[in-house]
């Protein structure tokens, strides 16, 4: 595990490198309960199939990344995507990057594409969230039920150094009043380059729809709905994830 310090806080990333010269640098940006290590070998599996330098990092607060002073807001994503990821991208020395996120990494994500829409080459983003369904809400409150009354705390504790701060930041925030109006959809049309949506149909936190209003203001936007598939479609699905992945990643470096 390398570290690098970023707007004073020290966070840790993996860096798998590039097997083949002048491909693009990969970025992959977790869940809301994610970090370095819960990308399990997805990454050098990417790395594999595509040729290109993968880096992978652990948010401020997630893995072993040193935390945020101050108690988190309904802006937290907004904060990543506008001022932290391109910190991390210079200190990195990254100029081009594609950007491939999840959940929360993948509202980042796009964030940050619309915020800067020259710097990403593609996006790529699996299970994202662009605003707030009854659904979601139905899911995160599942999910605290489920942190309480099993062995989730430990579970999440090999991954994370403070594990019941990453879920109460994430259950918390979500499940506020403030956040009921919290939407990105505004950054959308601001995207100049090409977008991949990837979305399972028995996500248990969202419908279609958030990634539909991706295509609708993103012309050239490609989506791909998956069956026997729920939230994390790099696990449910790494197999269909990694072929289109690997695809997508092509047409958007132009090779």
């Amino acid at each position: 595990m390398k570290h690098i310090t970023v707007k004073g806080l020290k966070l840790e990333y993996r860096d798998y490198p590039a097997a083949q010269p002048g491909h693009p640098t990969l970025l992959l940006l977790h869940e809301g309960l994610g970090s370095v290590g819960m990308w399990r070998h997805f990454p050098e599996k990417l790395a594999a199939r595509t040729g290109c330098r993968v880096i992978v990092w652990s948010r401020a607060g997630y893995g072993g990344s040193e935390p945020y002073p101050e108690p988190r807001t309904v802006r937290y994503m907004h904060r990543e995507g506008e001022e932290m990821l391109p910190a991390l991208l210079a200190a990195l020395e990254i100029e081009r990057p594609i950007l491939i996120g999840h959940s929360d990494g993948g509202s980042i994500a796009l964030i940050f594409a619309g915020a800067y829409p020259t710097v990403p080459l593609g996006v790529a983003v699996m299970a994202p969230h662009e605003f707030v369904e009854a659904e979601t809400l139905a899911g995160i409150r599942a999910a605290r039920k489920v942190w309480e009354e099993t062995d989730w705390p430990h579970k999440l504790g090999r991954y994370h150094r403070d594990a019941q701060r990453v879920f109460s930041d994430w259950n918390d925030c979500w499940l506020s009043p403030a956040f009921r109006d919290w939407n990105i959809e505004a950054y959308l049309p601001r995207i100049r380059c090409p977008v991949l949506a990837i979305q399972g149909e028995d996500d248990e936190y969202a419908t279609m729809r958030q990634i539909e209003v991706i295509a609708a203001a993103v012309p050239g936007t490609q989506l791909l709905k998956l069956p026997n598939c729920g939230h994390s479609p790099q696990r449910d699905q790494e197999s269909a994830v990694l072929e289109a992945l690997d695809a997508f990643i092509r047409r958007a470096s132009g090779s």
